[in-house]
This record gives structure tokens, C-alpha cells and sequence, in this order.
């Protein structure tokens, strides 16, 4: 462990990135996730089309292969972004693709009859939306989301092929040094089991008051 203590800063940087690229992906994944999510379920084909295209290219095609091509393809149409933006909007984009199952599943699950009981209520379909489908949607949603997250923050790593200085881009430079594996990718593989279950704790978190909330209005 002597080699993980003198790279530290070095290690300690590459968990930095890695969560920024986390968090901002997660980000995108979120709102593509919806904005897909409900395109799809639109009677309106200009909104439906669009996002079934988007679903299943992105769902269809490698992530690997989609962040190549925004890091060494797109500067040729004269588009050049930085690493750090390719490896966000490959990652986010891709997960928003199977964000939207999430977003659609969960709306789904909301009972026809809440709807019902809205339009009689003289709900807008906005008011409908937001005070009664989305709070029973977000209890199924929420710990999807979570294992959505986490597998943001393992697709995290391949920003590494594309020269982002993230945790395992770091390791493998470590390694290339000194060839010592063990000690270098176990404290890799300690780093990202613990952050993942800061995201699986927090999702469970989220689900809870979500329930407890529901729980509360209907008594």
C-alpha cells in the first residue's frame, strides 16, 4: 500500500473527476430520461417520433462506440468538444436512453383510475401531472434510478480511452510505472464499491421519504 500512499494526490484527483463526470452524466441521463420518457408516451408523433429514434439508437449502438465517435469523429464536421463534455454526453445520453423505460414504466404503473379521479377533480392535465401521477411514479422510479446511477459511475471509467485523467486512467499510469497491480487496483475497486453505495444509500433515502410522505397524505 506504500505505492497507493505516494500517489495519493494523483489518486485523489482522479476520484475527483470521476465524480464530476458521474454526477454531470447522471444529470443529462435524468433529463433526457424524461423528456424521452414522456415524448413517448405523447399522442403527438413530432414528439413521439423523435424520441423513439433517440431510445433506440442509443440503447441499439455501443456506448463505446458512441463516446469514439464524439471525441474522433465529430471534430471532422467541425464540431471539436473537450474530453470532459464527450465523455458527459456519451455516458448521459446513452443512460437517458434507458432512463426512459424507467420514466415510462413508472407512469404506467400510476392507475387509471388517479387519472380519472383528476378530471373529475377538474385537474389540468399540468395539475393532474404534477399532484398526482408524478408523486406515485417517483416512489417506482426512485431506486431504478439509483441502480441507474451506479451504472453511470462504472461507464465512468471509459472516459480513461479518451486521456481524462480519471481514477482509473490514474491506476493504469500508476501501474505502467511501477507493475504493481494488487495493491494499486484494489484500492480502485474500494473506491468505486464506496461510492456506489453513498448512490444505493442515498436512492433508498429518497425512496423512504417518498414513501413516507405518501404514507402520511393518505392517512
Amino acid at each position: 500500500m506504500q505505492i497507493v500512499w505516494e500517489y495519493r494526490q494523483l489518486l485523489l484527483g482522479g476520484v475527483r473527476i470521476t465524480l464530476i463526470v458521474t454526477v454531470l452524466a447522471a444529470v443529462v441521463a435524468v433529463l433526457m430520461s424524461f423528456a424521452s420518457g414522456l415524448a413517448r408516451e405523447s399522442r403527438h408523433r413530432i414528439l413521439r417520433v423523435p424520441a423513439i429514434i433517440y431510445v433506440e439508437l442509443f440503447r441499439g449502438t455501443s456506448l463505446l462506440a458512441q463516446l469514439f465517435w464524439l471525441f474522433f469523429v465529430l471534430p471532422s464536421f467541425g464540431i471539436e468538444l473537450p474530453a470532459l463534455a464527450c465523455g458527459v454526453l456519451a455516458i448521459g445520453l446513452c443512460n437517458g436512453a434507458y432512463g426512459s423505460e424507467i420514466v415510462r414504466g413508472a407512469l404506467r404503473s400510476v392507475p387509471r383510475g388517479q387519472r380519472e379521479a383528476a378530471i373529475a377533480l377538474n385537474y389540468s392535465p399540468a395539475q393532474s401531472f404534477r399532484l398526482i401521477v408524478l408523486p406515485q411514479a417517483a416512489r417506482v422510479m426512485a431506486p431504478l434510478f439509483g441502480s441507474l446511477f451506479i451504472e453511470i459511475l462504472k461507464a465512468s471509467s471509459l472516459v480513461s480511452l479518451i486521456t481524462l485523467p480519471d481514477l482509473t486512467f490514474q491506476a493504469k499510469n500508476i501501474i505502467l510505472v511501477h507493475l504493481n497491480t494488487t495493491a494499486v487496483l484494489s484500492t480502485v475497486l474500494v473506491v468505486y464499491f464506496v461510492i456506489a453505495l453513498f448512490i444505493s444509500g442515498g436512492a433508498q433515502r429518497i425512496e423512504r421519504a417518498l414513501s413516507r410522505g405518501v404514507d402520511h397524505t393518505a392517512g
